[in-house]
């Protein structure tokens, strides 16, 4: 009876316990599973992904709920970001989530934390700490974690970002009564909570690198 009680314990456990998987790149080294335009995408010997040109870099499948890590290298005034629940690759501004990737240290972002800054939900959410993003030349290691309508980011060993995406019910105004960029209509409380992840471009004149891109379904 013992026997058959640790047994039944068991096949619960595989069945309902765990809460995540293993942890894998979300590229192939090759980008061969990537939705990409090659004049524009490119990696090197190290694995290190670039555009040249403002187009992203798309997962093929759909994610909820995962952990995603990355390490990115920014440029002089880069403007990025990371973008997560697409539902609609060609028009994804409006229907997704963008987590900024920005150089901090250029006076086109400001002197202070804004929905703009590194690391923010864009437009919607500004970090809680302003220039953890190492200056431009550098590595550095981003985190977001996304389940259901939570999304929380760590830079570089912080975390930064806590949101409950059910709480943005306006698609011009943000909770704390701030104003939501005209390009972001659709509230994020009706968003889906699965979609795509993709990776933009060069912005602008500055560049964007990317390298060691992994995901852990949650």
């Amino acid at each position: 009876m013992r026997k058959l009680f640790f047994s039944i314990l068991s096949i619960a456990c595989i069945c309902g316990c765990a809460d995540s998987g293993d942890r894998q790149p979300l590229f192939a080294a090759d980008l061969s599973d990537a939705d990409y335009d090659p004049a524009v995408w490119s990696v090197d010997a190290n694995g290190v992904i670039s555009a040249t040109a403002d187009q992203a870099i798309w997962s093929t499948v759909t994610y909820e709920n995962f952990e995603l890590e990355l390490e990115f290298k920014n440029d002089n005034c880069t403007n990025s970001g990371v973008v997560i629940y697409c539902t609609d690759k060609k028009d994804w501004i409006p229907n997704a989530v963008e987590i900024q990737i920005a150089d901090d240290y250029c006076d086109h972002f400001g002197a202070s934390a804004s929905t703009g800054s590194c690391g923010a939900v864009y437009g919607h959410l500004a970090p809680s700490a302003f220039q953890l993003v190492k200056k431009p030349g550098e590595w550095n290691e981003m985190k977001i974690t996304a389940q259901g309508k939570s999304i929380k980011v760590a830079l570089n060993g912080e975390q930064i970002i806590d949101m409950d995406m059910s709480l943005w019910t306006s698609g011009t105004t943000n909770p704390d009564g701030s104003e939501i960029p005209s390009w972001l209509p659709k509230p994020y409380a009706e968003l889906p909570a699965r979609g795509y992840i993709g990776f933009q471009g060069k912005h602008g004149d500055a560049l964007i690198w990317f390298r060691n891109i992994t995901i852990r379904e949650l």
